[in-house]
């Protein structure tokens, strides 16, 4: 997990999949931490992103540096204490100006069931699960 969290973060764009009814719908993110041992991501509960991960919590992200990248399948959970949110924003102070943990918009959601695959046209894929 440590090494999918590098990935992102030296990547610093990667980008989320989800699906609205039967439309997919992608956008580009840039947070990724590791707390108390799970992968989590943030995003605001006015935007339309999080509507649809509370509809279906099944995801993907995508990234790619230096030849190769990285796929991370699985259900994005929301995880609803103060704890997560604050962990993600001292982790990304440029979010502070934007988002508070305690502001009723901030929201975080960690990998459930995570498939994350590393590939590249030169070497076999890379499984990992957590």
């Amino acid at each position: 997990m440590q090494r999918v969290e590098s990935f992102l973060k030296e990547a610093q764009t990667y980008y989320l999949a989800t699906a609205e009814g039967d439309q997919p719908r992608v956008r580009p993110f840039g947070t990724a931490l590791i707390f108390e041992g799970k992968l989590y991501i943030q995003t605001g509960k006015v935007k339309d992103v999080s509507k649809q991960l509370h509809a279906n919590p099944k995801a993907e992200i995508c990234a790619f540096k230096d030849g190769q990248w990285l796929r991370v399948s699985g259900k994005l959970i929301e995880d609803d204490r103060i704890e997560a949110r604050q962990a993600m924003l001292d982790a990304y102070p440029m979010l502070q100006n934007m988002y508070k943990a305690d502001d009723g918009n901030t929201e975080v959601f960690y990998f459930e069931d995570a498939t994350a695959t590393f590939s590249s046209f030169t070497a076999p894929p890379e499984v990992i699960k957590f």
